[in-house]
């Protein structure tokens, strides 16, 4: 007989009720927290997790709930004292990760669902402006959901076009001593040697951007690609550099918005209406429901109307795109609902004091920093600056600005890379 057959048998450790508990809270601890909050995703949208997981979802995350519930009481009951200090230490590790766990997965769910927080709006908003991210409010929303939040946060405009009268351009007075405030001290302290132009660095709590004074607006105009058509197979979109460099450009910033199905065109053809040095470039279908021409008049006064391309010729629109929304309107803001509905991204707009000083303002985004600015924040600094006419253009990776043909912002496209992309036109300043 071998001695391995001499040797007694090991029983089996009959499993306590204490070991279950443990067995079935680690369960009910990875399980429910996780499966609660795909289950409140799914009820809220199908697209991150089909509905028909939903009703196994819930069962599954019911279920791990009871068993958390069970294992507590499990080891309730059949607690035994322990003295080891490195066991207690695990536990209490343990239980610093657990809560981690858990209030982690509280924390996310409240934040997408609580309408009080805000992130709700701030994320719908934001992401169904962007050009390939709009599933960051896809996945956790349904359409109506995102139907009514953009409902609840929108720019209403005044209705009114600008009032050209009111605009009286005037040398501006370098020699003043006295200022209104610190805005209008920026402004009308020129550089040193520089009558055309000055360039202000804007500073906010949640966003950086420049902004371009220009003294004389008759040396504001609108440049083109020369790829720049109709159709999408013809036609090419340009870098704001480019541009700027074979237009001579000293300051130039991106205008108008473009087709862009898809989202990987080369942004030759460009939205509504474009008038360049009184010659019309494009009249396509008005991609907005707001805002409109958005140009400068023979007398060098920024007109923002609702008008067709023939209005704006015999108007005497020299230059122009068309977008929007408006922001001011002869002196008036426009009501921004909520965040104004485009969430904040990276912004450009044009505007024109009431003593004929032209604005160029891009604000940069998606970076440490300077996540962006939502409408709100454009009307804000406009205002600051004395803007009387304003209005908002493309934005997001069209938001860029140069200064003798170099990037001076700092332009980042959907994946958050330090990158722009071609365009169909700019504002730009020439000498």
């Amino acid at each position: 007989m071998s001695d391995n057959e001499n040797k007694p048998k090991k029983e089996k450790t009959p499993i306590t009720k204490n070991k279950l508990g443990k067995r079935f809270i680690t369960i009910g601890i990875l399980l429910f927290p996780l499966l609660g909050s795909l289950f409140i995703v799914s009820v809220n949208s199908n697209k991150l997790i089909n509905e028909v997981l939903s009703i196994p979802l819930l069962i599954i995350a019911v279920f791990s709930f009871l068993l958390l519930i069970t294992g507590i009481i499990f080891v309730i009951k059949d607690r035994k004292p322990t003295g080891r200090k490195l066991k207690l230490g695990f536990r209490i590790l343990i239980g610093f990760l657990a809560t981690i766990y858990i209030g982690g997965a509280v924390t996310v769910v409240t934040v997408l669902y609580v309408p009080s927080i805000g992130f709700k709006d701030w994320l719908i908003t934001t992401a169904m402006t962007t050009m390939n991210h709009q599933y960051f409010a896809t996945w956790f929303y349904d359409d109506y959901t995102i139907e009514i939040v953009q409902e609840n946060n929108q720019v209403i405009e005044s209705g009114e076009d600008s009032n050209p009268d009111l605009i009286v351009i005037t040398e501006p007075d370098f020699n003043r001593t006295t200022f209104e405030n610190k805005y209008e001290e920026e402004i009308l302290t020129k550089d040193k040697d520089n009558n055309l132009y000055k360039i202000i660095d804007i500073v906010r709590p949640s966003f950086k951007g420049k902004l371009a004074v220009i003294y004389d607006a008759s040396k504001v105009k609108v440049a083109n690609s020369q790829g720049v058509g109709t159709t999408l197979s013809n036609s090419y979109g340009q870098y704001i550099e480019t541009i700027s460099k074979n237009n001579k450009a000293i300051i130039a910033m991106n205008g108008g918005g473009f087709y862009d199905p898809d989202w990987n065109s080369t942004g030759g053809v460009p939205h509504g209406i474009v008038i360049a040095n009184g010659k019309l470039i494009a009249n396509n279908s008005k991609p907005l429901s707001v805002g409109g021409v958005i140009g400068f008049n023979s007398e060098n006064k920024l007109v923002l109307a609702r008008i067709s391309a023939q209005q704006a010729l015999n108007s005497g629109i020299r230059d122009c795109v068309e977008f929007g929304p408006f922001l001011i309107v002869n002196g008036e803001a426009s009501f921004v609902k909520g965040n104004g509905g485009w969430g904040q991204a990276p912004r450009s707009a044009i505007a024109q004091r009431k003593d004929g000083i032209v604005l160029f303002l891009v604000i940069d985004g998606r970076q440490a920093g300077s996540i962006g600015a939502d409408m709100n924040d454009l009307v804000d600094v406009l205002l600051d600056y004395g803007a009387y006419n304003a209005s908002n253009l493309d934005g997001g990776t069209s938001s860029v600005m140069t200064l003798n043909n170099k990037i001076i912002t700092n332009p980042r496209n959907g994946n958050f890379q330090a990158k722009d992309r071609p365009i169909p036109n700019a504002w730009i300043l020439v000498e």
